[in-house]
Formats: structure tokens, C-alpha cells, sequence
């Protein structure tokens, strides 16, 4: 990692500007993240989450600000930012219904698909190299699917149902890649991913019985190769089977311990895909509704999301049970689901927390700060400064070939990877479980963003900074510009005071002013962080 000097106009503006803008907006006495209005109920999420708040006697944080909404809602729906355009014009705008409106247009556009995509394959282990193994073609046609059917808006319970029973050629019938696509094939194995991925549920706490009991439903697995490099057939296999048949079938165990009777010529997959889907079972509902509302909000009702279990109670149960009310009611739209936690005062309070109470986070009394995921920061720096990523593979195939617009969210293959990914914390995508993502910040992220020659040359090409520098503005208008591109708000007006003195001092030339105002913003909690 290459470090500027200290005349540098990184290190300079740095020293003048980091300090103030990593902390001066959030000691403003009005600041730019909340509206001094507290919450009304929108709809019965917040009749639920306010009733509770009021039990418990939090207050829940203001609503936030517009110009927080805007960049919010952008990039937990799309994973990306608002360009300076969009948000000046939702900022500005006077119609009572924007945010709705503004949820409807982001709910229906490609880097919807692309980022909810990129959310499944974590969890579904979409990854061509070791210990996966699903290969690049597989692991392309397996991201395309899923990719397809958001886009598509696939009821879940059907899209599961595609993935419990798929069949056929790991390249020609993508959901097939499910069972391909885990680092143990073994019937226990296979409970394991399936239990994780449909159920919320960690077998490893699980008896031995419990285990076993389960197994029995994924014992007719069957897995052959072709003529065609690795390729490999997923099919329902009868001569396998780990249960005596007893006329013409044996007996099942769900895990609600209900007992089926299953036909020895039947693939056991379908029944027990049967049973999950039902509106009824205790697991399949609440798992994705709890999962849905973690994506969204950065903690789940249940914590872990992936954590269900009876000593593992949710914090708020009417919430949930009403939650899985609406996506049974709705035939498990996900889209629709979104809409209707967006739409919420719950979604739209501020991150700006009235309380020091502990109980506070896990009720969401307050929108929680999270910094963003390694892809949607590299896109962000990227779309900032007009720059690119250049991506590698250990497979040097076709398949593997990335092209040079390429966004770090439609990346399909878990393997194909940057130095900024793997710094950043992007999960290996080894088990599906929610902590392989690690967004905890560290020293030497902060070294790579202050210092790092990669991040100073997409500054030094950056459009933005060019068209500022060419534009003749006042400091005024170049504070207005840069802060509406990066943080997707207007600056106050003691940043706008501090931004002109800074760039009349010294006769200091102005694109180094620029540069350093860009920078610094880079580097403050206010970019690197969902709030």
C-alpha cells in the first residue's frame, strides 16, 4: 500500500477537514438526519412495534430526514446510491407521498434483482471453487436463476418447492445445484442446508434422533456425472435408502414429530416439501419473514436470523406473528413484503436514538447504523468517481471473464473476488450462515481508504471532481455538488462556511480543494455507514 506524503493534498485537506466532517453534522443543534416529528402509525407494523416502545417506556427516535430516506431506501432496496440528481429532486420535492412512491420505482428496477441476488447467494453458497465446487458454469447458471426469479417476483413458497425437489443437469436445470452446492452431500449434510436455508434453524443443536429422523427424507439422492466436464445429474435414486421398506414403504418423521407414510417408488423430497410450505408449519413462515425484516433493518426479530430455536425467543412475537399473517395472506410475495416494512415509521425512524436503554436496539426504537456491505462500498466509490474494479479467479475459464462495467453486486460466483472484497469482509459463502459476512470496521480498512494508492487514483479520475474543477463555481456550489454525490444531502451551513474558508485559505488551488473535500467525506462514518 502506497501512503501520500505529507504535503499531499490528500493528507492536508485530511488534517483540515476529516475531523470536522467524521463528527461537526451530528453535533449540529438541528441535524440533517431527522425531521423533529415523532412517528405516526403508517400501518400495523408500527400499531405492533409503538405499542411495545410505549410497554416498555422507550421513546422512539424521530423520523428521519429526506435527504436520509432517499439514500436509505437506495441502498437497502438496490444497493446502491442515489445519483446527485435524484436526490436534489426527492430533497426538494413537495408531493406528501414521495417515499412511497420512490419504494414503488426502486422495487421494480434491475439493481433490485441484482442486489436481493446477491443476498440469496450468500445464503445458497453460490460459489464455483473449493469447498463448494459448483464450477463456473454451474455457479453462473445457478446465480442467473436466482437472479430471474426475483426479478420475477417467484412466490417463495414455490421457488423453495423448486429447490427442495430440483433434478437434472447442474447446467441445464439451475435449482439443482442446491444439493450440489454443500460441502457435505451425506443426508446429514443435506439436512443441515436445508434446515439453515428454509427453517432459520442450527442443527448442530440438535440430538442425534432429531438429525437422523429428517435424514430420511433426503436419503434418495442420487448424483452421476456426464460426458461433459462437470457436469453432474442431481435424480431421484430408489435403490437408495437407509429405512427398511416395509409394503411397499416406511415411515417418515417430520420435525414437528408428526409421523407420514412414504412410498418406496416416490421421491421423499416432495412430501417433505409438502409439509414445509404450508402456511401451517412453525418453521417455514417465520423463517423468511424474520430473514426478510434482518435484511432490511440489520437485526432480526429473532437474533440470529439464522438462530431459531425455542430458548431463542423473538423480541417482539406479535410483530412476528403478524408479519407471517401478511406474507401468508399475500401467497408469500416478497416484494410486496418489502414494500409493507419500507412503507413503515418503524423502517423511517432516525438512527439518531433518544435512549441509552439496552432493550431499545432489539425493539427498534431506531433505525441501526451499519456500515455497508464490501460490494455496495466498492460500487458506491466506483459510481462516485467514474472508476472501475478489475476482479480475479483461480479458474481461468470463459465463464470467469468479468467485464470491465461490472458491478460488485451482480458478481455471481462467490470465488470471483478483489483485494477490496476480501479487506471488506465479503462472506466465502462456505456455509450460508449471516455471521460469515463480517462488517466490523478495522485498521487496515481505514489505512486503505485514508492512503491506499487504489482509492487515490479513482479520485485523480474521478468525473465528478473534473466537472467540478471545470465548471467555474463558487465553493458554494462545489460543496452543494460533492455533497449531494457522496452523502445525498445539502450541506448545513456551518459546513458550508467551514468548506469556503477552507478553499480561500492559502490561495490553495481548487482542485485540490476538491480533491480533499471529496476525500474526506469518503472517509467519514456518514458514507461508510447505513443510518
Amino acid at each position: 500500500m502506497s501512503v501520500p506524503s505529507p504535503k499531499s493534498p490528500v493528507v492536508s485537506g485530511l488534517a483540515c477537514l476529516g475531523i470536522i466532517f467524521l463528527s461537526a453534522t451530528l453535533l449540529c443543534a438541528v441535524t440533517p438526519f431527522e425531521t423533529q416529528a415523532p412517528p405516526n402509525c403508517a400501518n400495523g407494523i408500527d400499531e405492533i412495534v409503538f405499542a411495545k416502545l410505549r410497554a416498555l417506556k422507550i421513546e422512539p427516535a424521530n423520523v428521519c430526514s429526506d435527504s436520509v430516506f432517499v439514500r436509505r431506501v437506495h441502498l437497502d432496496v438496490t444497493g446502491t446510491l442515489p445519483t446527485a440528481h435524484e436526490a436534489q429532486e426527492f430533497i426538494l420535492s413537495r408531493d406528501p407521498k414521495k417515499r412511497s412512491v420512490l419504494i414503488d420505482r426502486l422495487l421494480g428496477q434491475d439493481e433490485y434483482a441484482d442486489y436481493w441476488a446477491m443476498k440469496w447467494s450468500d445464503l445458497l453458497r453460490v460459489k464455483a471453487e473449493f469447498p463448494i465446487n459448483l464450477w463456473p458454469n454451474a455457479a453462473q447458471a445457478y446465480h442467473h436463476w436466482i437472479r430471474d426469479s426475483v426479478r420475477q417476483n417467484k412466490p417463495y413458497d414455490q421457488f423453495a418447492r423448486e429447490l427442495l425437489t430440483s433434478t437434472g443437469s447442474n447446467f441445464r436445470e439451475p435449482p439443482a445445484n442446491f444439493y450440489r452446492a454443500m460441502q457435505n452431500r451425506e443426508p446429514s449434510g443435506v439436512v443441515q442446508a436445508v434446515a439453515l436455508t428454509f427453517m432459520g434453524v442450527r442443527v448442530d443443536k440438535w440430538s442425534s434422533e432429531q438429525l437422523s429422523k429428517m435424514a430420511i427424507f433426503f436419503t434418495k439422492i442420487g448424483y452421476k456425472y456426464t460426458s461433459e466436464w462437470k457436469e453432474e445429474i442431481v435424480f431421484f435414486d430408489p435403490e437408495k435408502t437407509n429405512s427398511p421398506v416395509v409394503a411397499n414403504g416406511y415411515e417418515g418423521i417430520l420435525p414437528d414429530k408428526s409421523k407420514i407414510f412414504l412410498r418406496a417408488d416416490a421421491d421423499p423430497r416432495q412430501a417433505f416439501a409438502d409439509w414445509l410450505i404450508t402456511p401451517q408449519n412453525p418453521w417455514f413462515t417465520r423463517n423468511i419473514a424474520n430473514r426478510m425484516w434482518f435484511w432490511l433493518l440489520g437485526r432480526g426479530i429473532i437474533q440470529e436470523p439464522d438462530d431459531i430455536r425455542s430458548d431463542n425467543p423473538p423480541s417482539n412475537q406479535e410483530l412476528l406473528r403478524f408479519l407471517e399473517n401478511q406474507l401468508v395472506e399475500a401467497k408469500y410475495d416478497l416484494k410486496g413484503f418489502c414494500r409493507l416494512i419500507l412503507n413503515s415509521q418503524t423502517y423511517q425512524l432516525s438512527s439518531v436514538r433518544t435512549t441509552d436503554s439496552p432493550q431499545a436496539e432489539a425493539n427498534f426504537a431506531f433505525y441501526p447504523v451499519r456500515r455497508l456491505e464490501a460490494e455496495v462500498l466498492i460500487d458506491a466509490v466506483d459510481d462516485i468517481t467514474g472508476s472501475t474494479e478489475k476482479y480475479s479467479s483461480p479458474i481461468p475459464e470463459p465463464f470467469t471473464f468479468i467485464p470491465e462495467n461490472q458491478r460488485s453486486i451482480a458478481l455471481a460466483d462467490g470465488s470471483i473476488s478483489s483485494a477490496f472484497l476480501e479487506l471488506f469482509g465479503r462472506p466465502p459463502r462456505d456455509t450460508g450462515l449471516a455471521f460469515e459476512r463480517n462488517n466490523r470496521p478495522s485498521a487496515a480498512q481505514e489505512l486503505h481508504l485514508l492512503n491506499s494508492t487504489h482509492i487515490l487514483r479513482k479520485f485523480e479520475q474521478s468525473r465528478m471532481i473534473q466537472f467540478q474543477t471545470d465548471s467555474k463555481r463558487s465553493a458554494t456550489e462545489i460543496a452543494t455538488g460533492v455533497y449531494l454525490g457522496i452523502l445525498s444531502r445539502f450541506p448545513t451551513a456551518e459546513e458550508t462556511k467551514i468548506i469556503e474558508n477552507y478553499f480561500q485559505a492559502e490561495n490553495r488551488k481548487p482542485r485540490e480543494a476538491i480533491v480533499d473535500l471529496a476525500w474526506a467525506l469518503l472517509n467519514s462514518a456518514e458514507f461508510l455507514y447505513r443510518h
